[in-house]
């Protein structure tokens, strides 16, 4: 059984709605650019801040916005998610074949791993698990902008 059969009934939930088609159409990229462009780059300049100064009070100030956003950026990343594969289903748009679903999914896959990683408290601290943390959330914000470019273009396509 095709993903589609599950998630075609929550899609024509959401079709009942009237919502208009640009907001239909849009209305993901343009959240998700929000969360990634600006939400992004905030916790990783805070991230790599705080690994960079050499002023203690920087770089606590820094350490501190960075867990409090990192977790707000990760759950709407994971909802913008849904939202944008139900938005492929409304639009009677393939899923598996999109370059974009894949960086999506890998997205997903780098955020769970990295707070993973901060969840253990880092090992108990160790630098090897705070230096991959902070290289392996370089990675998964370059595959976000890579992964709004290929939306981008999708969007366009569609």
């Amino acid at each position: 059984m095709e993903i589609r059969q599950y998630l075609e009934p929550i899609a024509d939930i959401f079709r009942n709605f009237g919502t208009p088609e640009p907001i239909v159409h849009w209305g993901h990229p343009l959240m998700m650019g929000i969360v990634i462009f600006v939400m992004g780059s905030f916790v990783g300049i805070t991230g790599w801040r705080r690994r960079l100064v050499t002023d203690e009070a920087v770089a606590i100030e820094s350490a501190s916005s960075h867990r409090k956003i990192a977790p707000f950026m990760s759950l709407f990343i994971g909802l913008g998610y849904t939202g944008g594969i139900l938005s492929l289903v409304m639009q009677e748009q393939e899923i598996f074949t999109s370059p974009h679903f894949w960086t999506g999914s890998l997205v997903l896959i780098l955020l769970g791993a990295n707070g993973f990683i901060s969840l253990t408290k880092f090992g108990g601290n160790q630098a090897v698990l705070r230096t991959t943390h902070a290289y392996l959330g370089s990675i998964a914000l370059f595959v976000m902008f890579v992964h709004a470019v290929l939306g981008l273009k999708l969007g366009l396509s569609i």
